[in-house]
């Protein structure tokens, strides 16, 4: 007895010549430190030294250039304040509100696991 494969068609799969919406959205909030500068600012605006504490592990040029990429992609926004010395704050834009939700779920999900 001959058994015989019968051809199947190969299902086409969908070639992505832009990224996709997963690698848009972890290229904005997915880069190290992006999601945790988020995540500080979320309750109020910081100064930079205040942030830059917070964000632990990461240097100060490492928060300055994070908060100009996330500056340039619409998360954040920078405010030279008028005082002596001369500071800067940062406060999270509603675009980057809008990415919290994703930010909440990720850090239940790591909650969980053991």
């Amino acid at each position: 007895m001959v058994y015989r494969m019968a051809k199947v068609a190969a299902t086409p799969k969908k070639i992505c010549t832009e990224p996709c919406p997963i690698e848009r959205g972890m290229r904005l909030i997915g880069g190290k430190w992006k999601g945790s500068i988020l995540w500080h600012l979320r309750e109020e605006p910081q100064r930079f030294n205040d942030l830059a504490r917070q964000v632990g592990g990461a240097s100060r040029k490492m928060v300055s250039q994070r908060l100009k990429e996330m500056e340039a992609d619409g998360l954040i926004s920078r405010k030279v304040l008028e005082t002596r010395p001369v500071s800067v704050e940062y406060a999270i834009t509603d675009f980057g509100q809008s990415a919290l939700h994703v930010l909440e779920q990720l850090k239940d999900w790591s909650e969980g696991i053991s």
